[in-house]
């Protein structure tokens, strides 16, 4: 059995977090979950959102999968996910988006990732007043957590058999800090010749997405881009909803729902959390329970396919039960 930190967080996120548990307990994972708290909950026993402790545990067990939390808005409290990727060194998000069953969207056989920094960028949170209505914030690129990025992104489309990476920057505008991102991508791609290099503008990412998504594989951007290309991206496949999402350090990695905790459905029991569970089915393929893993992704498809027992969301009249059940059965 692997020891797991798992953080139900707020809102819906207990709801989709035991459907989670529930079904990989069929899939026969291994895993033993360590529970911790952060978000709300986190503030009604320690006074903080995101205590010590859970950090704590995280850094004892390596590897957490989390739920939505919310972060107090005017308590002068930072982002529990920007802390936990600040205080823990998880550099990488990985979004895989793809193409599902039974999914109306206008778009088919989408397939790629998009790797986001993760620590610096304008989310390192270096902003000041300089004069009264006036607020500065610094954008912080370093050549260190540039190249580790942009290798991490290399190295995860080698390992994964993948066939291109396009670094995604504005240059044009930002000569020095984007300059120097596509000035290390160029020389860390010269250690992989058997895959395709791009450098593209962000503008026309997104454009070409909008047009053709399937044109691209494995995308990798600073942190403000990396944030907003990876909901775009979700949107072409169905929404947050449905995607999972990693946050991967050197020493430690945790898992999440990369969508809100949904306050107004909260305890309702209509909550989806095939997003959450897809989340899970990646930390089980980090943690090397590939086959488990594997079924729980054939399931999420055979379910969405089968259009039985699906969510509001999703279009159907079902409820967080019945999907759960459906997924359970499929597997």
């Amino acid at each position: 059995m692997t020891p797991v930190v798992m953080i139900p967080g707020d809102g819906i996120g207990p709801e989709v977090m035991a459907a989670t548990q529930a079904i990989l307990q069929a899939a026969q994972a291994r895993v033993d979950w360590i529970e911790a708290v952060a978000g709300l909950s986190a503030m009604e026993r320690f006074g903080e959102p995101l205590p010590d402790v859970t950090l704590d545990l995280i850094r004892k067990h390596r590897v957490a999968l989390k739920g939505p939390c919310t972060t107090p808005i005017g308590k002068g409290f930072r982002s529990i996910n920007v802390r936990l990727r600040r205080d823990l060194v998880l550099f990488a998000s990985v979004r895989p988006v793809q193409s599902l069953p039974g999914i109306d969207v206008p778009y088919r056989d989408v397939d790629l990732i998009v790797v986001r920094e993760n620590t610096e960028g304008l989310y390192a949170g270096l902003e000041h007043y300089v004069v009264p209505g006036v607020v500065e914030s610094l954008r912080l690129v370093t050549r260190d957590a540039a190249e580790r990025i942009i290798r991490y992104a290399f190295e995860l489309a080698r390992t994964q058999g993948r066939r291109q990476v396009t670094v995604v920057h504005k240059a044009d505008v930002l000569p020095l800090s984007d300059g120097m991102f596509v000035d290390i991508a160029r020389a860390v791609a010269d250690d992989y010749p058997f895959l395709e290099f791009r450098e593209t503008p962000i503008d026309r990412v997104a454009l070409e997405l909008a047009l053709d998504p399937t044109r691209y594989d494995v995308l990798v951007m600073e942190n403000l881009f990396g944030d907003v290309m990876s909901d775009l991206c979700a949107g072409l496949v169905g929404g947050l909803g449905l995607v999972p999402g990693a946050n991967i350090g050197a020493r430690y990695a945790l898992f999440e729902a990369v969508h809100g905790s949904a306050p107004d459905i909260a305890g309702k029991g209509v909550a989806n959390p095939i997003a959450l569970l897809r989340s899970a089915a990646m930390m089980l393929e980090y943690i090397g329970q590939r086959e488990p893993a594997r079924r729980i992704e054939e399931s999420v498809r055979k379910t969405l396919q089968n259009k039985r027992g699906l969510t509001r969301d999703l279009g159907g009249d079902g409820n967080t039960e019945s999907i759960t059940q459906e997924l359970i059965v499929n597997l």
